[in-house]
């Protein structure tokens, strides 16, 4: 008795565990789409534990599992209230004999039963969806009623059974576990072992009145196999049916915010102006920058004013001839532009200009209006994300758009020429931030 009330309290945790489960996860699977309704068809062998009456037994100690025959069928239909939760009704009749190929006494016993049950979805529940595959595991256990009767009039000793035909009903919990394998989208083969204990039962497996009025206990044990069909519109079986859960899209939409933030924060040219602010994120390491992270450029020649006083002070202070401290601050120029630190950047897989990258090309073009017999190579550059074909395609288009930008400010298209290196495999391609800074268009100065 005490064993009966302890799984009985066991089951009834699991259901109410269960129900919370569900609440928890209303809101999270609201607007979900999975079949919720399942049918069950099983099969097979039915097996009294205790009581018996004296010279009666079921089982053949000599062979496994103490032999099988198949003389239980069921039914069952199954109700989700969530992926991981539900309930379900079940069906079924038992016919219990003796095995013929044991010193048993002859009895023979039919039973009906219904049970009502909650179920665990365990694949779900420990989060193995993907591990397991086509197969799945169910944890059920509720409450059950039955009724007994016995139909054997006459005993093997000649004496007639004074419980032959007298229906006696029982009642008590079971629980048990459900193996499932999906062979088709909406169809799964399973296995169940299901134990059941009666909180009252007068009658023995073999047929008889227990002799001891104060026993009102029993317990039996059932092992089926059979098939479950999904019922409902989504194309796969419930049980394995992929759930859009909004608590998750939502905990990886503030991951992803997050993560974007931490971009904005970034500071790629180091110049104390976080990314997000910066309308030239490749100013000259050293050099004063404004709010929005420009070269302080205030005679807006294109030469950072600070940069400007060192060639000044440099050349202009050595020498008295205007004409060569001119050609030294272009070389000066010259040699900045060729080593990168004049830059286009781009979008990731874009190839049209920002209001960022513009700021490159008004460097160059200052240059090449004040230097109008030079000419330059305009090499585009990728990440190495994506197909190496497509990308060299990408970086040439990027160089391309920004030949166009230059033609359209008045710069002759062959003092232009264009060019692609396709991918950069200079920096580590898991990184984001490092990806950044190969997505772009360098320059080199021809003459």
């Amino acid at each position: 008795m005490k064993k009966s009330l302890i799984l009985l309290s066991f089951t009834l945790l699991t259901i109410s565990n269960g129900i919370a489960q569900s609440k928890d996860n209303e809101d999270s699977n609201e607007g979900s789409t999975f079949n919720k309704w399942t049918v069950e068809l099983n099969a097979g062998n039915s097996k009294g534990l205790k009581p018996y009456t004296t010279g009666y037994f079921a089982s053949n100690t000599d062979s496994y599992f103490g032999s099988f025959a198949l003389d239980s069928y069921g039914i069952g239909v199954r109700y989700m209230i969530s992926p991981k939760f539900g309930f379900k009704l079940d069906l079924s009749s038992d016919l219990l004999e003796n095995n013929k190929d044991t010193d048993s006494r002859i009895f023979k016993v039919q039973q009906y039963r219904i049970g009502v049950q909650g179920v665990i979805n365990a694949a779900r529940f420990l989060d193995m969806q993907k591990e397991l595959g086509r197969f799945g595991l169910l944890f059920h256990g509720g409450i059950q009623i039955a009724q007994m009767t016995p139909k054997l009039a006459i005993d093997d000793d000649g004496k007639a059974n004074p419980a032959y035909n007298h229906t006696e009903d029982n009642g008590g919990i079971i629980f048990g576990i459900s193996p499932e394998f999906r062979v088709t989208k909406k169809i799964s083969l399973m296995t169940d072992i299901s134990f059941a204990s009666n909180l009252r039962q007068n009658f023995n497996w073999d047929g008889h009145w227990d002799k001891e009025p104060t026993n009102l206990t029993g317990s039996m044990v059932t092992t089926t196999f059979g098939i479950t069909y999904s019922l409902g519109k989504g194309e796969i079986h419930g049980d394995w049916a992929d759930i859009d859960d909004k608590k998750s899209a939502n905990f990886k939409a503030l991951d992803d915010k997050v993560s974007e933030l931490e971009n904005m924060l970034n500071d790629t040219d180091k110049d104390g102006v976080p990314d997000y602010l910066d309308a030239e994120n490749n100013s000259i390491t050293g050099i004063a920058v404004d709010t929005k992270g420009r070269m302080v450029d205030t005679n807006k020649n294109g030469v950072p004013d600070e940069l400007e006083k060192f060639m000044d002070k440099t050349y202009v202070g050595k020498s008295k001839d205007p004409k060569t401290s001119d050609t030294a601050i272009a070389e000066v120029i010259k040699k900045l532009i060729n080593e990168g630190y004049a830059t286009v950047y781009f979008d990731s897989n874009k190839s049209n200009l920002t209001n960022i990258s513009t700021e490159g090309v008004d460097f160059i073009l200052n240059f090449l209006r004040s230097n109008p017999t030079t000419s330059v190579d305009i090499t585009g550059h990728a990440d190495e994300i994506g197909n190496t074909k497509s990308n060299q395609k990408l970086a040439l288009t990027r160089a391309t758009n920004v030949k166009n930008t230059l033609i359209k400010a008045g710069i002759n298209p062959y003092r232009l020429n264009v060019k692609s290196e396709g991918e950069d495999t200079s920096v580590d391609p898991k990184s984001k931030d490092a990806r950044s800074l190969v997505r772009r268009v360098t320059f080199k100065i021809k003459n």
